[in-house]
């Protein structure tokens, strides 16, 4: 029970941390928190006892731990704010802002159908050029501030 709980305990830290950088929107929902962490230290356990390597049982937790989330709307809007908008501010200043349009740019990935290897088809760079646009407008409408 102690070796399960220390791997539930790594799961939910593993998946906290990226919630935290990528997923602000899912960073308090302890409930998808404690289900995750849950399943992917069964499945770790699981594997580990049908013989599996250390490898493939971290592959197959790590599955479970990050499904549907390794394409990030946040991370999109932090990427566009970098690249386009960062000579119009400091770099400590970036984040902060990311976060601010984070809600401003959410309408706009409504439009499109994410998965998780998104990123990499043509559709993102057309979102990426619609955050940049909605971006643009709000600053034109509001400042930096």
């Amino acid at each position: 029970m102690d070796t399960q709980r220390k791997d539930l305990s790594y799961f939910r830290l593993r998946l906290q941390e990226l919630l935290n950088i990528s997923f602000p929107e899912k960073t308090n929902d302890q409930k998808f928190i404690e289900q995750r962490s849950s399943w992917a230290a069964n499945a770790y356990e699981g594997a580990f006892s049908s013989g599996n390597t250390i490898e493939q049982c971290s592959e197959i937790a790590n599955y479970i731990l990050f499904e549907n989330l390794y394409f990030s709307r946040f991370d999109t809007v932090f990427q566009v704010v970098c690249n386009e908008f960062d000579t119009i501010m400091a770099d400590e200043e970036l984040q902060p802002f990311a976060l601010k349009m984070f809600p401003v740019c959410t309408p706009v990935f409504s439009r499109y159908e994410l998965t998780d290897d998104f990123a990499y088809s043509y559709e993102f760079d057309l979102l990426y050029t619609e955050i940049t646009g909605t971006i643009s407008i709000w600053i034109q409408k509001h400042g930096l501030q």
